[in-house]
């Protein structure tokens, strides 16, 4: 592989970056590159990392060998739309994002149209700490020979047997329980505040579910929610759509999506060390936020 790039280089795309470390031919383009009050700072973040900004999705993919696509879940089939008329014959597209089955194979569809190479890559873990090694499911009918080259860069992929959707289906259905806790967590821990009886109520869960530490495990949710809330509810849309393609109600995901959203655009600030300061205080700062 000698030519590489990103479409879309939030954390996904820096923290892949920082662990390959310093090496040549790679490329980036993200749509913050086209609005005056984030250009600066993006093109300013891909320079950090030794990544050549591109002006337009266009430009990015015109030499490029493997294209890492990190953008939003709700971005990624737009995404694909965008950059399939300028991809080279073979090119292959790897699809990092949080998607549908569905929307992952309606994202094949125009890549393969235009002579790419589609791989579904589902994300298994947050990006930090691991980083370029994260681990990663990929599928579709070329999952055998990218893996692989992937493997080579290096990063961390297994390749799970199926069409494209089937890596998609393991992290779409995981997150109804991952992100549902979340969403949980977030309204006892905040209602346990507003009443006064947090220790009694985190004390009970630790007596019940000895396994887990809910004090640690709430603060470091709302932690989560609200430095990554955005990007989870549109996650948790497309979970949402994988339980409706399956003929299933999707009421916990939709419920979610709502908490994820809620908590993020409170627009408050994330605490430094969120399990040292505790669900209690991260709670009473978001309490006359959410009641507003």
């Amino acid at each position: 592989m000698q030519d590489i790039t990103f479409i879309g280089f939030g954390e996904a795309g820096g923290a892949i970056v920082s662990g390959w470390g310093a090496r040549d031919g790679i490329a980036a383009y993200d749509l913050k590159t086209d609005a005056p009050d984030t250009a600066a700072a993006m093109r300013d973040r891909m320079a950090a990392h030794g990544v050549t900004p591109c002006d337009s999705a266009a430009d990015a993919v015109a030499r490029a060998d493997m294209v890492l696509c990190t953008v939003t879940a709700d971005q990624a089939v737009t995404a694909a739309r965008t950059a399939a008329p300028h991809l080279r014959p073979g090119t292959i597209w790897c699809d990092l994002n949080s998607c549908a089955p569905s929307s992952k194979r309606e994202a094949a569809a125009v890549i393969e149209a235009a002579g790419g190479r589609y791989v579904d890559v589902a994300v298994m873990a947050p990006v930090h700490p691991k980083l370029n090694m994260v681990p990663l499911l990929v599928s579709g009918p070329h999952a055998g020979e990218v893996a692989p080259l992937l493997a080579a860069l290096p990063m961390a992929p297994r390749v799970v047997e199926g069409p494209v959707g089937a890596a998609s289906s393991i992290k779409m259905i995981r997150s109804v329980m991952v992100k549902g806790l979340e969403a949980l967590t977030a309204e006892c821990t905040l209602a346990a505040v507003a009443a006064g009886v947090e220790d009694e109520v985190l004390g009970s869960l630790m007596t019940s579910h000895p396994g887990t530490d809910w004090p640690g495990q709430a603060a470091y949710n709302f932690e989560r929610a609200l430095v990554h809330g955005a990007r989870r509810a549109a996650e948790m849309e497309e979970v949402a759509r994988t339980l409706r393609d399956l003929g299933l109600p999707d009421d916990m995901a939709r419920a979610t999506v709502l908490w994820e959203r809620r908590i993020a655009s409170t627009g408050l600030p994330a605490p430094e060390d969120a399990r040292a300061t505790g669900p209690r205080a991260i709670a009473e700062t978001l309490l006359p936020a959410l009641r507003g």
